[in-house]
């Protein structure tokens, strides 16, 4: 029986709105130097570090380096970046709704526990704290940049399993990358993709309905 349900935050839980950023940020820009600072920040796992913990200085660094020639832009986008993030407001009611339900089968009172576990930088959190008021709707979770490990690598599922006592095949897994999904479910956890709000809503209670 399920008794844990883990979120990923971004495109799942906040909207991450890369591409409008960037046409906000770059109006009238030419597509090749949107590619270009893409694969900038993007490219060769860069940004990646920034959500594994690493000093967010030497991040920016690293991009600058390795792209001088667009120091200024990449300095608007590290400077802006936590406007890539917005509120959803349907996830504080989806949070609510699903802690309100009794655990199938549970004693009375024991509701589903709900996580959080997400590839996410302090940087990035500071930007824009607003955007995860939701958390405190929330039983805990666990931040890549706190770990120092970033989604799909095994051992931050290992994690969060060992920090809150998990059985993973009571847990489902919720994530928008198909490849985090599969090293969830390589784990030992159920998982589903997200691709939008109704159908990971649907998908959901169709699982817990099929797992009582």
């Amino acid at each position: 029986m399920i008794n844990t349900i883990i979120f990923d935050i971004g495109n799942v839980l906040v909207d991450f709105d890369w591409d409008g950023f960037m046409s906000r940020k770059f109006p009238g820009a030419d597509k090749n130097l949107i590619a270009k600072l893409d694969e900038d920040v993007w490219g060769s796992g860069r940004w990646d570090r920034l959500d594994a913990g690493d000093d967010p200085e030497k991040v920016f660094k690293s991009i600058v380096d390795y792209d001088p020639e667009h120091e200024s832009e990449l300095r608007k986008i590290f400077a802006d970046v936590g406007e890539t993030l917005r509120s959803r407001p349907a996830t504080p009611v989806w949070l609510k709704e699903l802690k309100s339900r009794s655990l199938p089968g549970g004693s009375q009172g024991e509701n589903y526990r709900l996580l959080y576990l997400s590839n996410y930088s302090r940087y990035v959190m500071k930007a824009n704290p607003e955007v995860l008021d939701f958390l405190p709707l929330l039983d805990g979770g666990v931040f890549s940049c706190d770990v120092k490990l970033i989604k799909p690598d095994p051992k931050i599922y290992e994690t969060i399993a060992e920090k809150y006592k998990l059985i993973p095949s009571e847990c489902v897994f919720i994530d928008d990358l198909e490849k985090n999904i599969k090293a969830a479910k390589n784990f030992g956890f159920h998982g589903i993709q997200f691709l939008n709000l109704k159908q990971a809503q649907d998908d959901l209670n169709k699982f817990l309905k099929e797992s009582k």
